[in-house]
């Protein structure tokens, strides 16, 4: 691939782009050489190509390319990461077998609760010491804080979220909740200090060693559960109910409401928060290889409330939660960034750079509008 010819494919992809959009100024160069400039003004940022294969990613105008010779080291981006990732729909994202790949896995690994636990296990299974390279100091919370300012501490928005959260479903000291999803423990310890007994839930086999070392070291009333919510068959109802931020993974709307409604007593409430798109195949194959392999999928905010509407809950409060999950993103890759020798030298290269354009693209997509996000809070009557 000549630079001439990836420089004629750039710009004329750039005039088609920009011709009805604020246009962005950005650079490319290819082996060291000479900075070839798309638009007027100095460049946001600038795509350095290493190796030929980079060139031919950016060339093909192929988006799911361009990320996997960005995690391979082929094309590196220097400058505003996050302008670039704003501009994701500069390239195109067209791959059909990438969504039966999604699918068949479900059909010969023995049904949706293997594969999901499959595909928490892709994602969670890192080093929970990775994690909380990134993540707040104060919870270790997995999910969008939320924020008085944009300026505010992660911890305190944070903090905030875990009140919040306890506030939605009205519990009080000696009362039980079931927790879906654990992550590192966020929620289940800012409860279980407050004297209330929380049963999590994780499929992760790191996540699980994690709680339950935790929560022994600091002697708080938790028991952790490392089993698909649909197989779990408690022994009594529990008062209330957390999910945050799995309802992605759960995207069976109607089975898990039946669920909720399952193992929750009448009166009970359950408190929820999620990431959400418009469609149902929006995300890109880039996530759906790379951060969520399988069938997990952003929350569909109209399909969900259908559901509620044909299920015996009432839906009692709905808040757009877009900018907390924007700020939080923005944070979390800050923070990634920050972290990024000790990231490289105990974990290597590639996960750093798979969770760098994880967090900053996300950061991009709820910035954008792109990607949603809601918390809400049911009752079961």
């Amino acid at each position: 691939m000549g630079t001439s010819d990836l420089v004629d494919s750039l710009q004329r992809r750039y005039v088609r782009y920009f011709a009805a959009r604020p246009a962005l100024p950005f650079a490319v160069t290819t082996n060291g050489g000479p900075a070839h400039r798309f638009g007027s003004g100095d460049p946001l940022f600038t795509i350095s190509v290493a190796d030929p294969r980079g060139a031919k990613a950016l060339a093909d105008l192929d988006q799911f390319g361009v990320a996997v010779a960005y995690l391979q080291g082929w094309l590196d981006v220097e400058g505003d990461l996050a302008s670039a990732l704003k501009m994701r729909a500069f390239f195109s994202d067209f791959h059909p077998v990438a969504w039966l790949g999604r699918f068949l896995p479900a059909v010969v690994r023995g049904g949706r609760q293997e594969d999901d636990r499959r595909t928490i296990s892709h994602h969670y299974d890192e080093d929970s010491e990775f994690f909380l390279t990134f993540l707040d100091t104060r919870h270790r919370c997995y999910t969008e804080g939320v924020f008085l300012s944009d300026d505010e501490p992660l911890e305190d928005a944070m903090t905030r979220k875990m009140d919040l959260a306890l506030d939605a479903i009205g519990v009080r000291p000696g009362d039980h909740v079931l927790e879906v999803g654990g992550g590192w423990g966020a929620f289940a310890e800012h409860a279980a200090r407050r004297g209330i007994n929380v049963t999590t839930t994780t499929l992760s086999k790191e996540s699980e060693r994690y709680l339950t070392e935790f929560f022994d070291r600091e002697q708080l009333p938790v028991r952790v559960i490392r089993k698909h919510i649909f197989g779990y068959t408690p022994d009594r109802r529990y008062d209330a109910i957390v999910n945050m931020g799995v309802t992605e993974h759960l995207p069976d709307y109607r089975t898990t409401l039946r669920k909720y409604a399952e193992v929750l007593r009448p009166g009970g409430r359950v408190y929820l928060d999620a990431l959400a798109m418009r469609r149902k195949h929006a995300a890109s194959t880039f996530m759906k290889r790379y951060i969520y392999p399988g069938a997990s999928a952003p929350l569909l905010l109209h399909q969900y409330l259908h559901q509620v509407a044909r299920s015996p809950f009432e839906l009692l409060s709905l808040a757009d939660d877009r900018h907390n999950y924007y700020l939080t993103c923005r944070e979390w890759a800050r923070r990634l960034d920050a972290a990024r020798e000790e990231i490289v030298a105990r974990w290597g290269e590639p996960l750093y750079r798979r969770f760098r354009l994880f967090l900053w693209g996300s950061a991009a997509g709820f910035d954008t509008g792109l990607v949603q996000a809601y918390r809400w809070t049911l009752r079961l009557p």
